[in-house]
């Protein structure tokens, strides 16, 4: 099993061999590119570049969009509105009435055939886990930096990895804990040197890992191997009303009663507003980006993001990223990239396996179909004399 290590957030689909709700074909291998005169590329292989960049480009932005945005509101020195839960009901409230508008008004998709008894005990605990995630990981943008944040997240294929282990998802191998523990150490280096070290964030974000890994790895268990799969549309349309009700309960408790005391808070439009719009945009770049390239593209590509960001926080936020910092996550992201690494040539070899047995079956299908008109023509040989 493989997980897009994207550091986002509001990625209702991840989109990768892990278990996900949306499963795009596996990519056949690329085809020798059709020269044009004197050995250049055609036109239409060019065009095709282009927009493969300007997919991976759209999501990095986007994504990045979203975690800096989400940074800027929460944090009590920008924006300064700590309300992690309704910053997220906001979000699924947006994302499930532009999904139903969808479904329901436009019918720019069909919706899954989910009875309510699926829905209650597949969808259901699903939004549940989902809330939990979002709830937490948001909530430690008011304690960490951005770039600290970036670099616990590297622990979600260990968190992955163990709960599938678990859930017998995932079977152990010492090499592959191997691999999990180099990570692991590398984000406790990072960890032992950050600056603004705050054990309740630590504490959050791990939380909002755990309760991730735990929701990707129940897709595959009540999801996918029921053979349901969704698309980012349908995925909003089901999993966000889900979990805007789960969200609505801690609310009650938690912020209701701080926001009733802000008399002087007023509703942003404009900034709640496009956060939103961001939020719901990164979900539809994800299935471009994984629909149109491949699982591997979006995993570079975040990689890519993650120190983007990195070098955003210390340059422009002005977080302070030591070099033990760098070093930790270094070895962390090492090891990310192995693992990595090590489930493409899986999934390679798995492919291959699968094209041979599909070889062997069409020559077998042949085989039969020559020794059928053979033996009819031997009877007809027969009859004739």
């Amino acid at each position: 099993m493989s997980v897009p290590f994207s550091t986002s957030h509001y990625h209702f689909v991840s989109t990768s061999n892990f278990p996900n709700l949306y499963h795009p074909p596996p990519s056949p291998p690329p085809p020798t590119p059709p020269m044009g005169k004197g050995g250049s590329l055609s036109d239409g292989v060019v065009k095709k570049i282009i927009l493969s960049y300007t997919y991976v480009a759209t999501w990095i932005f986007l994504s990045f969009t979203v975690i800096v945005y989400n940074k800027y509101i929460l944090d009590r020195k920008l924006y300064n509105w700590p309300f992690p839960i309704s910053l997220t009901m906001i979000h699924m409230a947006f994302c499930s009435s532009l999904a139903i508008i969808a479904v329901r008004v436009f019918k720019l998709v069909e919706p899954a055939a989910l009875s309510r008894r699926v829905y209650l005990t597949s969808v259901v605990p699903i939004g549940a886990l989902y809330s939990l995630s979002l709830w937490l990981s948001n909530s430690a943008y008011i304690y960490l930096s951005v770039s600290f944040i970036q670099m616990l997240k590297a622990l979600m294929p260990v968190a992955v990895y163990s709960i599938g282990i678990l859930f017998k998802k995932d079977s152990f191998k010492s090499n592959t804990m191997l691999n999990m523990l180099a990570i692991s150490i590398g984000v406790a280096i990072a960890a032992y040197g950050e600056a603004k070290y705050d054990s309740w964030g630590v504490f959050l974000q791990l939380g909002a890992v755990v309760f991730e890994a735990t929701r990707l790895v129940m897709i595959q268990i009540l999801l996918t191997s029921k053979g349901i799969n969704l698309n980012p549309i349908t995925s909003l349309y089901y999993v966000a009303p889900s979990c805007f009700a789960f969200l609505s309960i801690p609310w009650i408790f938690v912020e209701y009663p701080k926001l009733k005391q802000n008399s002087g808070f007023h509703f942003d439009f404009v900034i709640f507003g496009t956060n939103s719009i961001c939020a719901f945009a990164l979900n539809l770049a994800v299935f471009l980006l994984v629909g149109k390239t491949s699982a591997l593209t979006m995993n570079v590509a975040g990689v890519v993001k993650d120190w983007l960001l990195i070098a955003f926080s210390w340059s422009v936020i002005k977080d302070t990223v030591t070099p033990v910092n760098l070093i930790g996550y270094g070895l962390a992201f090492l090891g990310v990239a192995y693992y990595n690494h090590l489930k493409l040539q899986a999934l390679k070899a798995k492919e291959a396996q699968k094209k041979a047995q599909s070889a062997d079956e069409e020559a077998g299908k042949l085989l039969q179909e020559r020794e059928g008109d053979g033996n009819g023509n031997g009877r007809k040989g027969d009859s004739q004399a």
